[in-house]
């Protein structure tokens, strides 16, 4: 039942191997009343069953894999609160656009409005978190439905589908010759914009004076990255990822300017849009962080996105490899490429000079307590440079992202559209899945804040039991964005209740986290100083057949360097 009876053709992964899924391949969840045989039934049919330890952990996990894939997995839960716990990880899938599937159980359909164990509204809830919630109304539609589902979730804008199995469907029996078999859906649909908005893209790139490409987590879902390449090369333009865009174009490419970020996007008067959206991340589009009559290029597969916050000047609407492609043939047919040795040019080279010295200056330090900058110039140096790297935290995802580099593609999960924490582990799970099946021996490294790596710490004990290729890398300041040594702890717990007296933001000094990695099998370290980090890093890159946990202690009270424009740490006042 649980096999999509598809055998349309998914995207390319980015990894070496097998290069396209015919099927739904991995499903992640908890089992309980009425789902176990939904489980064993998809091992029977050759789905991956990944057991969590908690359903929101299981829905990141299978929302991960849709974006590292391109089709979706499933999260497979129970009825009532596992749903629920479920609803943030499909809220998350949908709010970054990640193809999900969603399987829940539900009570009986005779003991509906009985007041059954753990009924809820469950397809009605779901209609606020996904594309598409429904119930079959019978047995016999069941793969059809599936088919409707994995089809939706994948076409347009991407996202989460929830399908709702009611209990007495899970071992009813029906004929094979009632079923509503569906046929395989067709290939995503591939749409390319208008030539006339191609033209009018193109012309307002040569007329810029300070133009930027700002490539978005859109291009690498749409597996961009050899056309964007070949844009940015050819065009000589300056480009921006964002977070999840890092590695569409590596990160070391001579035309990337992430190192003068604020410079880049504040001073550019034209700008092409690649599947990223003016949210939050890019500040709206609006001053004071960009020019008040800058000239946006928007480039989206969702008709409703463009527009939003900025109008643009051009609206290409489509997919972002194939517009890209479009642009490219406009390009080459003018023979037009942005000269190397403007101002602005010179004046983006000296800030990434700037901004680069200050951060040196900051790493090279060998104080202990460590600093976070210390701690990821280390880090950055034993990484091997095809690993995925999943990153959630305040600082530690802030500055993690402007230290570490992604040379490929789909290689950096974090926080994304919806600045959710506790994303972690579930993405490092999935990360770690598709690996041992598409490339054996690419490592996945999970670098997390102390506080982020509480939400789903439990999920190391799936990563000891499925054996998977992880080293989690906690940064621990003992706290919530800053926190206190065990000294200042030891005089505020002298003063009274720790609930009146103990600042919200933290958390309890020296938490030996690489413990819980140990009692599950693994290997735990707990690190003070550089040349211990040292080691560890070493120990555990070399030692491929055990998950580690690196619990590195730094300074409660280091920050990320001082911003020069406030609204940037405005989370610290």
């Amino acid at each position: 039942m649980m096999s999509c009876p598809c055998d349309c053709v998914g995207g390319d992964t980015g990894l070496p191997g097998r290069k396209h899924l015919k099927d739904v391949k991995y499903m992640f969840g908890i089992v309980g009343v009425p789902i176990i045989e939904i489980a064993i039934a998809a091992q029977v049919a050759g789905i991956k069953y990944v057991g969590m330890r908690n359903e929101q952990a299981a829905c990141y996990a299978a929302s991960a894999v849709g974006y590292l894939t391109g089709r979706p997995a499933v999260c497979l839960v129970v009825s009532g609160p596992g749903l629920t716990n479920a609803l943030s990880g499909m809220a998350n899938s949908n709010m970054n656009c990640w193809p999900l599937i969603v399987l829940g159980g539900s009570c009986d359909t005779n003991q509906e409005t009985m007041g059954a164990f753990q009924e809820f509204p469950q397809v009605e809830t779901c209609r606020l978190y996904s594309k598409l919630s429904v119930r079959p109304s019978r047995l016999e539609n069941i793969p059809s439905v599936i088919e409707k589902a994995v089809r939706t979730s994948m076409y347009g804008r991407p996202g989460a589908c929830y399908i709702d199995i009611p209990g007495d469907f899970v071992n009813k029996m029906t004929a094979r010759s009632a079923v509503s078999f569906a046929e395989c859906c067709l290939p995503r649909p591939i749409s390319l914009a208008d030539s006339a908005e191609i033209q009018k893209a193109i012309a307002e790139l040569k007329s810029a004076q300070n133009p930027l490409i700002i490539v978005g987590k859109g291009a690498a879902f749409s597996r961009a990255e050899s056309s964007v390449r070949r844009l940015v090369d050819e065009c000589g333009l300056p480009f921006l990822p964002t977070p999840m865009g890092k590695g569409v174009v590596p990160d070391n490419h001579p035309f990337c300017v992430a190192a003068a970020r604020s410079s880049a996007l504040q001073n550019a008067d034209v700008i092409l849009l690649l599947g990223a959206r003016l949210n939050w991340i890019l500040h709206f589009g609006l001053p004071p962080r960009f020019q008040p009559d800058v000239k946006i290029i928007q480039v989206d597969i969702c008709a409703e996105e463009l527009g939003n916050n900025v109008k643009p000047v051009a609206s290409l609407l489509g997919d972002v490899n194939a517009v890209t492609q479009q642009l490219l043939e406009r390009v080459r047919k003018l023979s037009w490429k942005y000269p190397a040795n403007t101002d602005w040019w010179d004046s983006l080279k000296k800030k990434i000079s700037a901004n680069e010295k200050n951060s040196k200056k900051l790493a090279s330090g060998e104080s202990v307590p460590m600093n976070y900058y210390t701690v990821f110039r280390y880090v950055k140096e034993a990484l091997p440079n095809d690993c995925i790297i999943v990153s959630e935290g305040a600082n530690t995802m802030d500055i993690g992202r402007t230290v570490l580099q992604n040379l490929h593609p789909r290689h950096r999960l974090d926080a994304g559209t919806f600045g959710t924490m506790g994303v972690g582990l579930g993405f490092a799970i999935a990360a770690a899945m598709v690996v041992k099946d598409e490339a054996p021996g690419k490592r996945v490294v999970c670098v997390e804040g102390d506080s982020a790596f509480g939400f789903s710490g439990m999920e190391v004990e799936t990563i000891c039991r499925y054996n998977l290729p992880i080293v989690i890398i906690v940064v621990n300041n003992n706290g919530i964005y800053n926190g206190f040594d065990e000294d200042s702890w030891a005089k505020m717990m002298q003063a009274g209740d720790p609930a009146s007296v103990a600042p919200p933001v933290s958390l309890k000094p020296n938490a030996r986290y690489e413990q819980v990695m140990t009692a599950f099998g693994g290997k735990g370290y707990f690190v003070n100083t550089p040349e211990e980090l040292q080691k560890a890093l070493n120990s555990s890159f070399s030692d491929k057949n055990a998950p580690s946990l690196i619990n590195v202690m730094i300074d409660p009270q280091s920050d990320r360097k001082e911003q020069e424009f406030p609204w940037l740490t405005r989370s610290n006042l």
